[in-house]
């Protein structure tokens, strides 16, 4: 009895130990494949790979498109790239370039063809900022050169003690107003254009940041006194500014700086007449223009990024050429003895009106120009000889 159940036992311990040395017993069994959630993805082109073949295929619009490769926008995204502008419900006058991603093709001087962005970049960092600050640089270069060379302007004749009003209080609160403010705009100017070039690797982001700022408000600010200023300075001078006898025979002989005798000139000469009309009239008038544009002043005027293009590349080469001639103008008031002495007091020297202005000298004399044209209230500067 107890026989057969011990072999049983054995029997039993055997079949096991066989099933566990096994290699198909410890292969796990294989899992039931897991169902795919979500969308699968796909490469539209290999959805149709024939459709390129048609014909007509680069000249599908996106719904074409998508009948034959679902999810090819290739069409879309051409016309987005060419300037089409698309549907906006929003109105011209509050959105103007609502539905127009990429600006259309157009070709400035000094450009390729190619998108208005792309375009107007190419001029500003290929053609304003390296030509127009070399430029600033060789007339500075060349300012200095002069100096250094020929030295002040000084008076040849002893001073008579005498003194002319050349400029009245108006005439030098004018003056001096759109002086400051025209200086307050190039500062601030050619920190904004040149600054990341040159004082940035100096002062590091943080601080150049801030200065940037800081000059941004000052030229917003300084740009409205500049503006009513040049309108003042423009009435206020215009008359003695007008073409005159001589000033072409001026022109010609350069003034004289090469005889080293001043040619025979009015209140003002042929070469301060150029600087009214080409640097004040002109330049200041393009340069005020351009950037009310800029600041979005001018009523009516819809405001698109072609627009704001455009006024920004005449605001700045304006404004270089103005800040050329006035260099010119700076540095003569600068080095001819007497001539900012009158901007700041007003009065002359009967020596330095004969030897400078010797026309305007003339017609005082002959009374047909009063030599004190304001009302004196203080007795004018005179000079002990």
């Amino acid at each position: 009895m107890i026989r057969p159940l011990i072999a049983a036992a054995l029997l039993v311990l055997g079949l096991g130990a066989q099933a566990q040395g096994s290699p198909a017993a410890l292969q796990p069994a294989p899992a039931a494949p897991a169902a795919e959630a979500g969308v699968k993805s796909a490469n539209v082109f290999e959805l149709a790979p024939d459709a390129s073949t048609d014909p007509n295929y680069a000249k599908q619009n996106n719904g074409e498109r998508a009948q034959v490769q679902p999810g090819n926008n290739a069409p879309m995204w051409r016309q987005v790239g060419s300037g089409v502008t698309g549907y906006s419900s929003l109105p011209k006058s509050e959105a103007p370039e609502a539905g127009n991603l990429i600006q259309p093709f157009v070709q400035y001087p000094g450009s390729r063809l190619t998108n208005a962005g792309e375009a107007w970049r190419q001029v500003r960092n290929g053609w304003i900022i390296p030509y127009g600050g070399a430029l600033l640089l060789i007339v500075l270069g060349g300012l200095a050169l002069a100096y250094w060379r020929a030295g002040t302007i000084k008076l040849k004749g002893a001073p008579t003690g005498r003194k002319l009003e050349r400029f009245t209080p108006f005439e030098r609160s004018a003056h001096w107003a759109n002086a400051i403010a025209f200086s307050m705009l190039a500062i601030s100017g050619l920190v904004m254009a040149f600054g990341q070039y040159v004082l940035l690797p100096l002062f590091g982001h943080t601080l150049f940041g801030w200065l940037a700022y800081a000059l941004k408000n000052v030229h917003n600010f300084a740009g409205p006194v500049f503006a009513v200023s040049l309108v003042v300075v423009i009435v206020t001078f215009v008359r003695d500014n007008l073409p005159a006898k001589g000033d072409l025979t001026w022109l010609l002989k350069g003034g004289g700086m090469l005889s080293g005798h001043e040619i025979k000139s009015g209140r003002f000469n042929a070469g301060e007449k150029v600087v009214f009309w080409a640097g004040v009239f002109l330049l200041g008038l393009v340069g005020v223009a351009s950037g009310l544009v800029l600041d979005k002043l001018i009523p009516g005027l819809i405001y698109e990024r072609q627009t704001m293009q455009i006024a920004h590349m005449v605001h700045s080469v304006s404004n270089i050429l103005m800040m050329v001639i006035f260099m010119g103008h700076i540095y003569l008031g600068w080095i001819t003895e007497g001539a900012l002495e009158g901007m700041k007091t007003g009065y002359v020297d009967e020596t330095w009106a004969r030897e400078h202005h010797e026309g305007w000298l003339e017609d005082i004399q002959a009374g047909r120009v009063p030599a004190q044209r304001s009302q004196q209230t203080v007795a004018a500067p005179t000079v002990q000889v």
